[in-house]
Order: structure tokens, then sequence, then C-alpha cells
């Protein structure tokens, strides 16, 4: 049975994948199956099936089938939804260009496209594989999963890229800095030690952490961004507070990982703090894996014949991706359909998230005809 990307992409879109992916995995895998392949779930959830001699190249495709909430219903229209939209259902199924709801392009209409160009290609001296990832939008165990059990000689990432090839993207990782004071009561403030009061000169402190400490500006992805996002203290009005927790978020660049960043900046800290109090910096979830931040070279073979069949630009990704577990692997490109955010505002995991079919299109072509001419 011929693959039709219109039809696979709305089922994938009408299926609601922010809660368990286990029916939009079904889909996947029935679809497979009906092409003629017949893909492993492996120990994380993955799905996973290759194509082709295993004495070649190998060049593995990748995505994921989770998306954030809520579900947005399907909609298909002539023009992108407005600033003040939310897909609603309500644009019915016409015959236009755009396509709406949860999953149109962050990842669907990539899964949609890579799944095309899996289907599609023979390989003649190598060998495709299609990855599937379940948590991306969560932990990212089965992107790392992947990685580790899996090697290539190139990697594509599904994202939404407006069709460009993004061979580099900052990492992510969240954690804390926790200042320990004292307790003792209000009506005698000096008799504890207030790891509020703290707070104020160790926010500081992390303001200035880049220009004296960090690793300093990228040549493709520019500087790194460290964010206080949350702080939490206290136990009651009338008490010193013995702790005061900053959450932040950190945006890094090469070439800082999460376990030296969090040593890194501990020690830069440290120095804004009284003697009396002391503090500790960890990981959010350290059991879990994190993106690193990662660069592939624009010289290889991968991005040089990606670029040429696409038509798009060359440059980085505007977001964390799974894609940083397989660059220590090999060359790794982030490439797909439909786009993070537009002259509007956001797209992907928006209201109004969006794809273009003639993108979903042209991405299968370009990433089947890359294949082609790798293996």
């Amino acid at each position: 049975m011929a693959f039709d990307i219109p039809s696979f992409h709305r089922q994938a879109v009408e299926t609601p994948s922010h809660k368990s992916i286990d029916e939009m995995r079904s889909l996947l895998v029935d679809t497979l199956e009906d092409a003629g392949e017949y893909p492993e779930i492996d120990d994380r959830g993955n799905v996973v099936v290759s194509r082709g001699d295993t004495d070649g190249r190998h060049i593995l495709l990748n995505t994921h089938i989770d998306t954030v909430p809520p579900h947005l219903p399907y909609e298909r229209r002539t023009e992108p939804p407005g600033p003040d939209e939310t897909v609603d259902g309500s644009g019915g199924d016409g015959e236009g260009d755009i396509v709406c709801g949860r999953g149109a392009c962050d990842a669907k209409g990539p899964l949609a496209a890579l799944l095309d160009a899996f289907l599609t290609v023979t390989p003649d001296d190598g060998r495709v594989t299609l990855a599937i990832s379940t948590d991306e939008e969560t932990t990212q165990t089965g992107g790392a999963h992947l990685a580790e059990t899996i090697d290539a000689d190139g990697y594509i990432v599904g994202e939404p890229t407006g069709l460009d090839v993004c061979t580099a993207a900052r990492g992510q990782f969240e954690g804390t800095v926790t200042i320990h004071g004292e307790s003792a009561h209000a009506a005698d403030p000096g008799s504890g030690h207030n790891a509020i009061r703290a707070a104020a000169p160790i926010l500081q402190a992390m303001e200035s952490y880049d220009d004296k400490k960090g690793p300093g500006e990228h040549e493709t992805l520019g500087y790194p961004i460290l964010t206080p996002s949350m702080v939490e203290g206290g136990e009651a009005t009338n008490q010193v507070p013995a702790e005061c927790t900053i959450t932040f978020d950190r945006r890094s660049v090469p070439p800082e990982t999460s376990e030296s960043f969090c040593a890194d900046l501990q020690a830069h800290l440290e120095q804004w703090l009284p003697d009396s109090m002391a503090l500790t910096v960890g990981l959010i979830r350290p059991d879990t894996p994190f993106p690193e931040a990662f660069a592939t070279d624009t010289d290889t073979e991968l991005v040089r014949t990606l670029q040429e069949a696409s038509g798009g630009g060359v440059r980085q990704f505007g977001a964390a991706t799974e894609a940083s577990y397989f660059a220590s692997n090999g060359p790794t490109v982030v490439f797909g359909p439909g786009d993070l955010s537009d002259e509007i505002g956001a797209v992907a995991h928006s209201k109004r998230e969006y794809v273009r079919l003639s993108e979903v299109r042209t991405a299968a072509r370009a990433v089947r005809e890359t294949v082609e001419r790798l293996v």
C-alpha cells in the first residue's frame, strides 16, 4: 500500500499523545506493517526499523511521537491561525495547505516526512534506520537510549526548522541553588541566618557568572543563557527562613556540560555567600538525561547533501533537542517542516500550532534524496 502523507499526518494529529503515546505508537507500527516493514519496540518503548545492507554506511532518521498538552483538534485551512486564535476544530476539513492541531509541526509533520522517506528510499550500499522516540517532551530517556544502542554514520533528527539544516543547538538543563541558613524567631532575627536575605547577592552573582566563569561565546551558538526562574523559601511568617531555593534554566554552549556547569556555578556563588551559610547546586532530575549543546561541522557530507536537496539555509536550531545525544556518535543535523515561531509569534507548543503540507512533502523528498546519495 502506497504511503499517503496527508492521510497519515491527519491521523497522527487527530491521535492525542500528550498523556499517553500508546495509541500513536500503534498507529505508527500499523502503518509500517501495512507497508511491509516490521518494527521492534525497544526497552524504552521506541519504535525501531531498518532497511538495507548492514555492511555499508548507516543513516538514522529520528523524531518523536509525544506532544505537549493540551491536545488541539485537527483542522485544514488556507491561512495560518491569527495571533489570538486557538485551534478548536471549527476550521473544518478543507483543502488548504495549512494543517493545524497539536503536533502538526512538533513533531508529527517531521514524522510524516521521515516515514515517507524511509518507506520510499532503496539503499544500494548501506542501511537506513527509522528510530522514533517516545518521551522527547519530558524525560528524553528514549532518545538517549537510542543513541546508546544504535551506531550510525549520520543522524537526521526531525524537528520544525522551516526546511533549514540546523547543525547546532544549545543544551538545556534545569537545576537548583539551595541556600542553607539557620531558622530563628522573627522577633530576634539576629539569632538565625536568613536564607532568603542571602538570595539577593546570590541572584546578582548568577548574573555575573558567564562573564567571570562561563565558556564564552560559541562561534555558532553565541553566548550561553542562565535564567533564574523560581525562588522559594520559608515556612512561617514569624520565622527566619533556614532555606531558600532558586530554580534555574541553563542553555549551554560547547564545551560546557551539565556536570561541569553545576560544579563551576557552585564555586562561583560560594564567594558571594556569608560565612555563616552554605549552598548547594544540583540538577533537577539528575537520574534522567539532559540535552547537551552540540555543533556539527557545516562542511560534512551530510550537511552539504541535505542542504542541496532541501534548498534551505544552514543555521543553529532555536531549542534544545534529542539531537545532542546522537551528536557524540557522528554528524547530526536537525531538519524538518514547520517553524518554532513565525512573524506573528509562537507556533510549536502554542495554541495556534500549524504546518504546511507542501513543506512536509518537500522535507520528505529532501531526506529521501539525501539518504539515496549517502547509502
